[in-house]
């Protein structure tokens, strides 16, 4: 891992406005995340973690502090730029799938390529081994209705990291699954972190998913605490 830092937080801080109201989400929050690693982020609603997801994700700005994403430092850019930034370099996974229901699965991940600017063409020998690895290079020609959940969910993590993003922003990933799926898509995630390298940043409630991490980091009350 030692490759240097892939994201630098430091003293971010958000706020949201209601009317005359100032809700306080994020109240200083300093994280590093190295190149390689996966880490966990653990907190109870309304704890910040979703707050500080979208902002590293380059999907909210902050009120203050700094924020760097492969290099690059949101605060000083547009939105347009954090847009450039989210499509090169950031991949998302969410709790709900996110499919195209009339798409394949194929298309589907395809599309990620095309909003990216890419030839949303065939897949290269090193995707279709990742898709291998997914475990649904034998289902790209369904359509998500006839896909298991955990297959659903797989195909979603196959279109986040089609573009080879530095990071993987995965926000409660097995939220809508059963036991057995959700195992099934984290030893995913863990062995796309172990083989291929990727960096993961993993939002959860629940502590055995945490566990998957190398890293687990709590927030509460807009901190992180331990």
């Amino acid at each position: 891992m030692n490759k240097g830092p892939i994201i630098e937080v430091r003293d971010l801080r958000k706020v949201y406005r209601m009317g005359e109201v100032e809700v306080p989400a994020l109240r200083g929050v300093d994280l590093r995340v190295e190149a390689g690693e996966f880490l966990s982020i653990v907190g109870p609603s309304g704890s910040g973690k979703s707050t500080l997801f979208h902002i590293i994700g380059g999907l909210a700005p902050a009120t203050s502090g700094q924020v760097k994403v492969a290099g690059e430092d949101l605060a000083a850019m547009s939105d347009a730029g954090r847009t450039r930034l989210r499509r090169r370099s950031v991949g998302f996974v969410f709790q709900k799938f996110n499919l195209l229901p009339n798409l394949t699965a194929r298309d589907n991940i395809a599309v990620a390529r095309f909003i990216a600017g890419q030839n949303s063409g065939g897949f290269s020998p090193q995707f279709e081994e990742v898709l291998r690895l997914l475990g649904i290079a034998h289902r790209l020609d369904h359509k998500p209705h006839a896909l298991s959940g955990g297959e659903q969910q797989r195909v979603a993590i196959a279109r986040a990291i089609v573009n080879h993003p530095a990071i993987l922003l995965a926000d409660e990933p097995t939220g809508n699954l059963d036991t057995e799926n959700s195992k099934a898509v984290l030893e995913v995630l863990a062995d796309l972190n172990r083989r291929l390298g990727q960096t993961i940043l993993m939002i959860t409630h629940n502590p055995e998913a945490a566990g998957y991490g190398h890293r687990i980091v709590q927030m509460r009350d807009g901190r992180v605490v331990e």
